[in-house]
């Protein structure tokens, strides 16, 4: 799907190093520059892809993922934003409706180490159909050797929020992910707590895990690859490790049955404790990837 992406056909030549192009009916921003390779949908804000110079493509993207207007792009990084996971209202969407709608690129730089993006979503009569709040949503993206990823809201409210990141792996029995901490509610076994005892998330079947005590870094060890990626969460009270295994990877229409194999989620989030937003203290939510053999 990745590649498709990069033989896509340009729309619109914004600088010398992003263009826009559209698969299905969605517009998607792509980055081709000597330092990294990399592309967003403007659906959502949604990083697809990243591939520093000399490495392997970092990020997951299922070859199943629909590329419709409202509809969820399954893999790369979805912002879930105002809450996370399913609502309590069930007619509304899961994972908020930040990801389903269309923002707009409100400032763009590049230089030689790469390039910056910014997104920006605005209160409005489509999102105010699923929330009743006024809001200023910012996304920003500095792509290059590493990428740096930051969410910030404006307004008077509470959210949940997630940066919720799908890795490319070799195969996810050889992966194991540290750094998550050990306790941490088990969402496969309906919510209940309890703790990783030697620190190590392996991969053996479907994994659900809101890590309470997450260290600062997350660290995905790929025997496969082989590679490290590291993950470094700030402005988070949540980590999130996520596979869906082999049944529930069958049971999903925009995941090929093994897709499960070939990709883990390591999530910022913020679930456990909603973030208060006031005028004089914006939202925040960030973290930066870095890969190494």
């Amino acid at each position: 799907m990745i590649e498709k992406i990069f033989a896509l056909p340009v729309l619109e030549q914004v600088t010398a190093t992003i263009s826009r192009r559209q698969l299905g009916e969605l517009d998607i921003l792509v980055v081709n520059h000597p330092a990294v390779k990399a592309s967003v949908a403007l659906q959502g804000a949604h990083l697809l892809s990243w591939q520093p110079a000399g490495e392997k493509e970092v990020l997951w993207l299922s070859e199943a993922s629909l590329f419709e207007h409202g509809q969820a792009i399954r893999g790369g990084v979805p912002i879930c934003w105002p809450w996370f996971g399913p609502a309590k209202d069930s007619s509304l969407p899961s994972h908020g409706f930040a990801r389903n709608l269309d923002w707009q690129l409100s400032a763009h730089n590049e230089d030689n180490n790469g390039v910056v993006l910014t997104f920006e979503l605005k209160s409005s009569d489509a999102s105010r159909k699923y929330w009743p709040h006024d809001f200023t949503l910012y996304a920003r993206f500095k792509l290059g050797a590493t990428c740096e990823m930051e969410l910030e809201s404006h307004g008077e409210f509470e959210t949940q929020s997630a940066l919720h990141t799908y890795f490319t792996v070799g195969d996810i029995s050889a992966v194991s992910v540290s750094g998550l901490g050990h306790r941490f509610i088990d969402k496969v076994k309906g919510g209940v707590e309890d703790q990783l005892s030697d620190g190590i998330q392996t991969f053996p079947d479907r994994v659900d895990r809101v890590y309470l005590e997450a260290e600062a870094c997350s660290v995905i060890h790929d025997k496969s690859l082989p590679r490290r990626i590291d993950v470094v969460h700030h402005h988070n009270c949540n980590v999130v490790a996520w596979n869906p295994g082999p049944a529930l990877s069958v049971s999903m229409s925009d995941v090929p049955d093994d897709g499960y194999k070939t990709f883990v989620c390591v999530e910022a989030v913020n679930a456990t404790i909603p973030q208060k937003v006031t005028a004089s203290q914006p939202g925040r939510l960030a973290c930066v990837l870095s890969v190494s053999k």
